[in-house]
């Protein structure tokens, strides 16, 4: 097995999105709340959330992971804003094909920064768990 240059995956750009969660710091104080960790990598995320008339009016995350985990969850914090809940767990489900080549990439968030890690399945996990923690934060709500 030979392994892949890792330059081609850490451009500058995805390294300068994994600084930008700063932007977007956790927020106990709003009503949902969800987790998900990648079972690949040990990478982790805890997301906050507030809905209004359902789309996303606030969110904040903590986020450990690795730079495609960190510029992911950078990506997916940008994007969110006064999305609709549906739009969101339709995103993820876009993303979650791309990733396993049954699809392009999803138009809906771009996700051109990171489109090299689709190369390294061991970063999937890592990628996803924004759109992971997101559907744990509704499961929540109504459980």
């Amino acid at each position: 097995m030979t392994a892949r240059p890792a330059g081609k995956l850490y451009t500058p750009e995805m390294l300068h999105l994994a600084t930008q969660l700063a932007e977007f710091p956790p927020r106990p104080e709003l009503a949902l709340h969800g987790e998900a960790r990648s079972a690949t990598c040990g990478s982790k995320l805890a997301l906050d959330l507030e809905i209004a008339n359902d789309e996303i009016s606030a969110s904040g995350m903590l986020v450990q992971a690795c730079a495609v985990g960190q510029a992911s969850a950078a990506l997916f914090a940008q994007w969110i804003d006064r999305r609709p809940v549906s739009e969101v767990t339709d995103a993820g489900e876009a993303v979650e094909r791309w990733l396993a080549g049954d699809a392009r990439l999803p138009e809906c968030i771009d996700l051109a920064p990171i489109a090299a890690a689709r190369d390294y399945p061991g970063r999937h996990g890592a990628i996803l768990l924004p759109w992971r923690a997101f559907s744990d934060a509704l499961c929540n709500a109504h459980g």
